[in-house]
């Protein structure tokens, strides 16, 4: 046989398409030629595949040798093509039976010895030879990840040697088994750890309750960081399938060797402030995914927010919307989920303060600080609350008497509560309903919808704001086991509006 084809899979974002490697050996010149639309990485692989073959024992044919990787039009990259290619050479010289290619698929990158190196997107890839009918052959050293799928689903090995043995009969590789169980998970922050800012806790509890993004204000040192990280403490474990798209998306940009495996817990991504418009959203020329798709499933927190790049901000006002954010490029053209729930926090001044003993900067300083956030992205927010100063003698009284404050388990008992009611009646949680399904599931009687209607036109709110404050209002009602929205839930959603309010208080004063 001079003429082999072996069948493998491309990444291409959440996907993963079908490559199919032709490899064809010829009388000539002894070379070896790829074509296809290879990158650099997979024009290496004529070096690492000589190597590998002739340090496993074989005979590298010394013969003009081409390697077609189809479809042509699709860019491929990455050393996940070695595996399949170093076969198809073994089965086109007649070293390697072939009577098995057909019912498998290759992924894996070598090393010179021959040696089975971990890839990424290995969990799409699964999937998709999955439909194919086809199981996936890849290193072991991805079969962490794996343990999210069926059972069968995939088979591992550590070495081309074993690979090869498989295909003539001689061994069996093992295949992944399905792990419903977690594994130890490290210690998440509770938020019974925080001392006072009850308000501020209420409305942590309610963005966990209703899925809303919440904006932290406040002076440095009052605990905005704090609160952030115990909103995954607050969160419902992650379902089967939001684990394997979690784990879909990690797979693409993490090393399994070097970073440990992945988490089973809900992401919580926190970039610096100086992260690129495409570390933030992704991209590159052919795409990668962001921060907010890694966060996809968990919480997005921005610390230092006017501190990020104004146009940085204003890109994520789409999949913040959507929930998924789509990259073009020249060659590829990517679709990733972005559904992540954004915390973000802030001092309200350049100096942290804007009123008080504290204060030092004028409203017109203040001003120009907040205008580095645009406002359709500032209405991106459905809870904006102030974090202040702790008051005097709380620290000395909770030292002397220290008074026994809540969990994060008891709150997120209270959360599991709300989220269920919203599942059984809408299918999602309130953040997620549309312009129609609040319609239908925020009805107001006529007396607290025109009292809203006044309050929004006294703050200059547009109707967005009308649609948010009505889902937190939702979440408020929900989470007290309460069917109509009544007006006290309308008055604390209100009360969670203090960039409004800090914002109409400038211009007062500047009037």
């Amino acid at each position: 046989m001079t003429l082999a084809v072996v069948h493998t899979r491309a990444s291409l974002g959440v996907q993963a398409p079908g490559v199919s490697v032709e490899v064809h050996i010829s009388n000539g010149l002894p070379a070896l030629t790829l074509v296809g639309l290879p990158e650099t990485t997979v024009k290496e692989a004529r070096d690492r595949v000589r190597s590998a073959i002739i340090n496993c024992g074989f005979t590298f044919p010394a013969k003009r040798i081409t390697v077609n990787l189809a479809p042509a039009d699709l860019p491929k990259e990455g050393g996940r093509y070695d595996l399949s290619i170093a076969l198809a050479i073994l089965v086109a010289s007649e070293q390697l039976q072939g009577d098995k290619l057909e019912e498998y698929e290759f992924v894996g990158e070598l090393g010179l010895s021959g040696a089975l190196r971990s890839v990424n997107g290995a969990i799409p890839a699964a999937l998709e030879a999955q439909k194919a009918g086809r199981i996936l052959i890849l290193p072991q050293n991805n079969q962490t990840e794996m343990t999210l799928l069926d059972p069968g689903v995939a088979k591992v090995a550590g070495h081309l040697l074993q690979v090869c043995a498989f295909l003539q009969g001689e061994d069996n590789l093992p295949a992944i088994e399905f792990s419903a169980h977690s594994p130890v998970q490290a210690h998440q922050p509770d938020i019974s750890e925080i001392i006072g800012q009850e308000q501020s806790k209420r409305a942590l509890e309610v963005a966990a309750a209703g899925g809303h993004n919440l904006l932290l204000i406040g002076p440095p040192g009052t605990g905005k960081t704090m609160l952030a990280s115990r909103l995954p403490g607050l969160l419902p474990p992650l379902t089967n399938e939001e684990k394997l798209e979690t784990a879909a998306i990690a797979s693409l940009v993490y090393n399994p060797e070097e970073d440990g495996g992945f988490s089973r817990v809900r992401p919580f991504r926190a970039p610096h402030h100086s992260t690129s418009m495409s570390a933030l959203v992704g991209g590159g020329s052919l795409p990668r995914p962001g921060e907010i798709s890694l966060a996809h499933n968990g919480v997005l927190f921005l610390d230092e927010l006017p501190e990020f790049q104004r146009q940085v901000l204003d890109a994520l006002r789409q999949p913040m919307e959507s929930g998924e954010i789509t990259i073009s490029r020249a060659r590829a053209k990517v679709r990733y989920p972005a559904r992540a729930q954004l915390i973000a926090a802030m001092n309200p001044s350049p100096t942290g303060h804007y009123q008080g003993i504290h204060n030092r900067t004028p409203p017109q300083q203040v001003l120009r600080y907040l205008s580095r956030l645009s406002g359709p992205f500032l209405d991106r927010f459905d809870l904006s609350i102030e974090v202040p100063l702790l008051p005097p003698g709380i620290l000395s009284q909770q030292n002397h008497t220290p008074t026994l404050r809540e969990s994060s388990g008891q709150v997120r008992e209270r959360v599991l509560f709300a989220r269920e009611i919203q599942l059984k009646r809408a299918g999602k949680i309130n953040a997620h309903l549309s312009s129609s399904e609040v319609e239908m599931y925020c009805v107001l009687t006529k007396a607290d919808a025109e009292f809203l209607e006044e309050v929004l036109h006294k703050l200059g709110l547009s109707v967005r704001a009308w649609h948010r404050i009505l889902k937190v209002a939702r979440t408020l009602a929900d989470l007290g086991g309460v069917e109509a929205i009544e007006r006290r839930h309308i008055a604390e959603a209100l009360s969670y509006r203090s960039m409004d309010r800090l914002l109409l208080t400038l211009h007062k004063s500047l009037a």
